[in-house]
Order: C-alpha cells, then sequence, then structure tokens
C-alpha cells in the first residue's frame, strides 16, 4: 500500500502519543496524589481501577474495527486525552479534586487505551510487511521514550514546582496542564503527519469479516489446550509486581518516622526516569537478544526469577534505611534490569499464546488479562501495605511471585520458541 508520507515522519510520534498518557494515568498520577495527601490506601485502591479500560480493551477493540478510519479514531481519542489532562490540571486545586480528577482520568484511560487499538491497527494498515518488521524497534523505543518523559521529565518539573512555589496543589496543576498541551501538541502534529491510507473499499472488507467473526474469534481463545493454567499463569505472574508497582513510590517519598526513605519528588523522578529507564530498555533489549539465541524454554525460569529477586533490594532498604541515595539508585537500576529481562519471556509466551488464526484478537485478550491481573492485586495493595508496615510489605510481595514461579514450571510450549532460524 503506498502511503503520502515517509513513516520516519509519523511512527514515532504516534507511538509517543500511546506511551505518555499511559505514564501519566498509571504511575505519575501515584506520584501527584500522594503529594497532595492521598492516604496509600485510597492511592492503592482508586488508582488500580484506572487499568480497567485495558482490562476491558478487547471488548470494544471490534467497534474501532467496525466505524470510521483508524486515523480518525487516534485523533479524536488523542484529542479527548489533551482536554482531559487539561480539565485534570484546572480542577487540582478545588475541594473536590481527588473524586474530579479521578473520573476524568478514567476518561483519560478509556480514550488512551483505545488510541492504542487504532494506531496499533494502523501501522498493520500503513506499512508494507518489511516496513513493519523495520520499524518494530522504532516503535518500541520512542514507546520507552514516553515513559521516559512521563515518569521522569514530568515528575521533574513537578517536583520542580514543589519547591518553586511550597504549594503542591498549584505545582501539579501547572505540570498537569503542561501536559495536556504537549498533548495537544503532539495530536496536532500527528494530524498533519499521518498518511491517509484507509479507503471506503478496506472499511468494507474489514466490517463484513469482523461481523462474521469477533465472537468466534473470542470463543476460540477459550479453547486452546491448558487454558485453565495458561490463565492462572497470566493472571498471577504479575501478583507480587502489581503490589509493588503501586506502593513504591509512598515508599520512596514517605517520611523515615513512617518507613519510607523521605526522598523528594524530583529524586524519584531522576532516579526512575533516567536510570530507571536506561537499565529497562537494556533489560529488555538483551531479554530479546538471549530468547532469540536459544529460544524461549532455556530462558524462561532465570528470566522469572531475574524479574523476582531484584525485590530483595527494597526489602534491605525498609529494614536498614541507609543514608546514601547511591544505595537507592543501585536498587532501582537492578530492579529495573531485572524487570526489562526478565518480561520479555512472559511477552513471548503471550505471543506463542496468541500463535494461530486470530493472533491480533486472542494477543489483545491475553494482554487484556494481564491488566486485570496487575488491577486486582493493585487495589488491596494500599491497605496490605499499612497493616503490616512496609518492610513486611516488600516481603509479601516478594512472597506473593512464587505462585506464578510454580506455574510457569506446569506449562507446556516448544522449547525453541523464538529462537531465531537461521
Amino acid at each position: 500500500m503506498k502511503t503520502d508520507n515517509n513513516p520516519w515522519y509519523w511512527i514515532p510520534l504516534l507511538n509517543f502519543a500511546s506511551g505518555l498518557p499511559y505514564a501519566i494515568i498509571i504511575s505519575v498520577s501515584v506520584i501527584m496524589y500522594k503529594n497532595l495527601g492521598i492516604s496509600n490506601e485510597d492511592i492503592g485502591l482508586y488508582t488500580s481501577w484506572l487499568y480497567l479500560p485495558w482490562v476491558i480493551k478487547p471488548l470494544w477493540s471490534p467497534f474501532i474495527e467496525l466505524y470510521s478510519t483508524k486515523r480518525k479514531w487516534f485523533l479524536s481519542m488523542q484529542l479527548l486525552i489533551s482536554i482531559a489532562f487539561l480539565i485534570v490540571g484546572f480542577t487540582i486545586p478545588t475541594n473536590l479534586f481527588f473524586m474530579i480528577s479521578l473520573a476524568i482520568f478514567w476518561v483519560a484511560a478509556f480514550a488512551s487505551a483505545s488510541n492504542d487499538v487504532a494506531s496499533d491497527g494502523f501501522y498493520l494498515l500503513a506499512l508494507t510487511k518489511d516496513q513493519q518488521s523495520f520499524f518494530l524497534g522504532i516503535r518500541s523505543t520512542f514507546y520507552r521514550l514516553s515513559m521516559l518523559t512521563g515518569n521522569g521529565l514530568i515528575v521533574i518539573i513537578g517536583g520542580y514546582l514543589e519547591q518553586e512555589y511550597g504549594d503542591n496543589q498549584k505545582a501539579w496543576s501547572y505540570t498537569m496542564i503542561f501536559v495536556g498541551l504537549l498533548m495537544t501538541l503532539i495530536t496536532v502534529y500527528n494530524f498533519f503527519a499521518t498518511p491517509k491510507t484507509e479507503t471506503n473499499q478496506n472499511k468494507l472488507s474489514e466490517n463484513s469479516e469482523s461481523k462474521a467473526n469477533f465472537f468466534s474469534v473470542f470463543a476460540s481463545f477459550f479453547q486452546k489446550k491448558q487454558i485453565g493454567l495458561i490463565l492462572a499463569f497470566i493472571l498471577l505472574f504479575r501478583l507480587g509486581e502489581s503490589q509493588l508497582l503501586k506502593m513504591l513510590t509512598p515508599f520512596l517519598i514517605d517520611d523515615i518516622k513512617v518507613g519510607g526513605l523521605g526522598l523528594t519528588t524530583q529524586d524519584v523522578g531522576v532516579i526512575y526516569g533516567t536510570f530507571g529507564v536506561l537499565a529497562l530498555t537494556i533489560g529488555g533489549i538483551l531479554g530479546g537478544i538471549a530468547i532469540s539465541k536459544n529460544g524461549l524454554g532455556k530462558w524462561m525460569l532465570p528470566m522469572i526469577l531475574a524479574m523476582h529477586l531484584p525485590i530483595i533490594g527494597f526489602i534491605l532498604l525498609a529494614h536498614f534505611h541507609p543514608a546514601s541515595v547511591y544505595y537507592v539508585y543501585i536498587t532501582v537500576i537492578a530492579e529495573q534490569f531485572g524487570y526489562g529481562f526478565g518480561f520479555a519471556a512472559f511477552m513471548m509466551y503471550l505471543i506463542y499464546v496468541a500463535e494461530g488464526e486470530s493472533k491480533t484478537s486472542h494477543y489483545a485478550i491475553a494482554t487484556g488479562f494481564m491488566a486485570l491481573g496487575m488491577m486486582l492485586p493493585g487495589m488491596a495493595s494500599g491497605y496490605i501495605q499499612e497493616y503490616l508496615g512496609y518492610g513486611n510489605f516488600f516481603i509479601w510481595v516478594l512472597l506473593a511471585t512464587i505462585p506464578g514461579i510454580i506455574l510457569s514450571r506446569f506449562l507446556i510450549y516448544p522449547k525453541d520458541f523464538g529462537k531465531k532460524t537461521e
């Protein structure tokens, strides 16, 4: 299919527009609410609900296939996300900011999940097979850059404004307005840069096929061999990580008197947004290389252990509270590298699960269950942490990784799956 524009002009920022809203909604919101005085219980419970749109994304993704073009969908959704972040910024100074901002974040989360579906579909339409393979790494790179921007630059800006104004509400109000304006600029760029590749004939053929096959495609996923074990593994593999993710930022920011490390918001932004993302990226690249060289069978258990064992570092930080921030850097670098390296095995297994007909739909269903496995434990994480205290909470998180490790030993898959063929 011919395109009007060079893919280099539009692929980077189109994928950046997928990662940035996710980083803001899932990660940065936790830091923002912590600094605005919201309790750990409420942070864990209510921000975990924001995963829901990604959980149920497969249920409404056919609607995006059936109506209008994918280009119109992702441009509309990016505009909606921009407006949502602006509204959050303007509502933070109000008395009901927590309830209102959560509702707006929820709208933005649905828009972001829809944007992901439309953007992924657009890549398949606008690029040839060779181009899709070539630009896969570019997509991944700019997605990670968007996470760096969210978890690093945006958090650093928020922390700087906190110190500048001495007023956290004003600081985060301005920060979210800045994010809204940034998303607006990205949306405008994508409007002019993305090619108009879809025609009415494309839509007619897609629509008839989608209407006929959606229910059979959905049902066929649950007819796979070992489906009970597969779903249990997908749901339980991230049982520890889902809780760790929600309570790490509160742990880093909370005062030492209540068991935290007492870091500033800027410290957290620098640690995770620079060294953390760098370690995550290197780990992910090496994980992909390892699997392509030896296959999934050899690396499944070592990668799972690499992902979970760095939790021991947070147990030590919570018990000993070292004075030097370098111990925090080392722990975060180890955790992020292990996550990037180990998560490659999990994602490769999901690709195996989706193999066969309707692999795109089946992969979306599998990642929906993955998001559910993040959402439900995350909702309880704040209550568990408050009950156990940070030190014992991280021990619990480490123990929560055991079910996934055990289940992984019973999975049946080709041991050389993912190995590059000569």
